[in-house]
């Protein structure tokens, strides 16, 4: 298992639209194969600020498969645009946990 971990700076006064169009892309990460779960959580301390978590069955999962479907291009015009700086994505696997 594989989490996928972003942080999602949304450019100021964009957060509804921002978490109205990830409703929508939704679906779309979701129906990917070797999909596993997702979280999004939104930041007390920084407006704006979200936490993308994204649990994948193997890191090819995400980066071959669900970046190199169709559906991760309607992601991006759906969620791209809404960035302000553009996320760094990184993968991590649990080593320990409680």
């Amino acid at each position: 298992m594989v989490t996928e971990h972003a942080v999602l700076d949304v450019k100021a006064g964009q957060e509804a639209a921002f978490e109205a169009a990830f409703a929508e892309a939704l679906p779309l990460i979701a129906s990917s194969p070797g999909f596993v779960a997702l979280r999004l959580a939104r930041g007390h301390e920084v407006p704006g600020r979200y936490l993308l978590l994204v649990e994948w069955a193997t890191l090819e999962a995400h980066t071959e498969g669900f970046r190199g479907s169709p559906a991760y291009s309607r992601w991006r015009e759906l969620l791209h645009h809404f960035y302000d700086p553009f996320p760094t994505v990184e993968h991590f696997e649990v080593v320990a946990s409680a």
